[in-house]
C-alpha cells in the first residue's frame, strides 16, 4: 500500500556562485551538509548527516552527483 508514501520534492541552488559542501566539526564528528558561496565563502547550512542515507538524501534532494568536499 504506497498512499502514504513520502515524496521527494526536487529543489534547486544557484550552481554558477554555489557548490555543495560538507562541514565537519574535527571535535565531535559532527556533519552537516550545505552550500558553499563562492565569492564570500559563507556556507549556508541545509541538514544534519548522521547516516550514510542522510547524504544519499541530500544529494536526491538537490540532485548532486559526484564529490562532494568536506571542510573543517
Amino acid at each position: 500500500m504506497g498512499f502514504f508514501k513520502k515524496k521527494t520534492i526536487a529543489k534547486s541552488y544557484d550552481k554558477d556562485n554555489k557548490k555543495p559542501v560538507i562541514k565537519a566539526s574535527i571535535c565531535n564528528g559532527e556533519q552537516v551538509a550545505g552550500f558553499k558561496d563562492i565569492r564570500t565563502g559563507k556556507i549556508e547550512e541545509v541538514m544534519l548527516i548522521k547516516s550514510p542515507a542522510d547524504l544519499e538524501n541530500f544529494r536526491a534532494m538537490y540532485g548532486i552527483e559526484g564529490e562532494i568536499t568536506k571542510e573543517y
